[in-house]
């Protein structure tokens, strides 16, 4: 039933198509000559290999990830950052004009951005106050958004912006009661001590986990991201994505990357740390209203004149991030945690700031 339910989910066009197949999508096993795939015989920055194409499977990179993060290779889809994977989704499962998606907001922007490119239409369930999801409302709209064409659901945890996580317990039930797809963002999950979301896949396939190498495996100039789903969903979206979406380089860097596991560890226990030590810090300044708890590389704090706090640091040359304008973060603006000697900087300037901003 699970399986007759994914295929119902895609639009038909999706179900019925045929997938390019390249060169090296034909071919496994080892050999010397290499004249399938029309590329030029001479590497002309000696020897790397860039003339030839990237492995279209990414087999060395899954390896890797399967290695040192324990997904299985056939539960991955690799994308050029996680947002690759969003637009994926929203091509496999969305008709245009026709579907809709379910965002959870403040969460992150790119899921609209996504919803208008593809003109999909968007139902919104705001959460709390306190950046809690709002289960009851959740509830009370979910028939509704079954009978509906709603065929996705975000919840990004921790959420960008707040940085809160939220119970394991209530995204299962969500999931649960939503008959779509439950897309479950963990970009910020390596600073938070949150289980994955996929540790639910195996009793309900239509839940997707969007993981990224852009933040706490410092690849963010390198685009890696990734899903994890049932092995129906990550057939179809390999037949969706483009066949090289992925450069050798990238993928070679990414299994560098992977390979410093335990330098990641620290670095991210360092950034927990300096998380902390700017959140202890913030409450001590007068125009400051409240520092809202984080699980994410990043502090959401809601201030007296969040513009003319943006304004003040970047005449210091230091920018931060205006979230003012998002639905629910009216006042508030998003720290991202920084090195030692940056956060030693911007902690001197927010106090030399007391009497502009007070």
């Amino acid at each position: 039933m699970e399986s007759e339910r994914i295929q119902q989910l895609m639009r038909p066009s999706i179900r019925a198509l045929t997938p390019y197949s390249s060169a090296r999508n034909e071919f496994s096993g080892h050999a010397s000559i290499f004249i399938d795939a029309n590329e030029n015989f001479t590497d002309f920055i000696g020897g790397e290999g860039r003339n030839r194409y990237p492995d279209p499977k990414h087999v060395l990179l899954k390896k890797s990830i399967e290695e040192t993060l324990g997904f299985a290779s056939d539960r991955i889809v690799l994308g050029n950052g996680s947002d690759e994977i969003i637009d994926l989704l929203f091509r496999i499962f969305c008709e245009p004009k026709e579907d809709g998606v379910v965002l959870l907001p403040p969460t992150y922007g790119a899921y609209q951005v996504f919803a208008d490119i593809n003109d999909v239409s968007i139902t919104s369930i705001p959460l709390t106050a306190t950046y809690d999801l709002d289960m009851s409302a959740i509830r009370e709209r979910m028939e509704e958004l079954n009978t509906q064409r709603s065929k996705m659901l975000f919840i990004c945890s921790p959420n960008n912006p707040s940085g809160n996580s939220f119970p394991l317990a209530q995204i299962q039930e969500i999931a649960s009661l939503f008959q779509g797809i439950t897309v479950v963002d963990e970009a910020y999950i390596d600073f938070s001590e949150q289980e994955s979301a996929a540790s639910l896949i195996d009793d309900n396939g239509r839940i997707v986990v969007l993981r990224t190498l852009s933040k706490a495996w410092g690849l963010a100039n390198v685009r890696i991201g990734f899903a994890i789903a049932d092995p129906q969903i990550v057939r179809i979206m390999h037949h969706v994505k483009y066949p090289y979406n992925l450069s050798g380089i990238q993928q070679e860097t990414a299994v560098r990357a992977l390979a410093e596991k335990t330098r990641v560890h620290d670095a991210v226990r360092q950034i927990i740390s300096e998380r902390e030590r700017i959140a202890s810090f913030l409450p001590s300044l007068s125009y400051v209203e409240q520092v809202y708890h984080s699980d994410a590389n990043f502090i959401l704090v809601k201030v007296l004149d969040a513009d003319l706090l943006y304004t003040s640091l970047l005449n210091k040359g230091i920018i931060i991030r205006n979230r003012s304008r998002v639905i629910g973060c009216s006042g508030c603006v998003r720290i991202t945690v920084g090195s030692r000697d940056e956060n030693d900087t911007l902690l001197t300037a927010l106090k030399e700031l007391e009497e502009v901003l007070a």
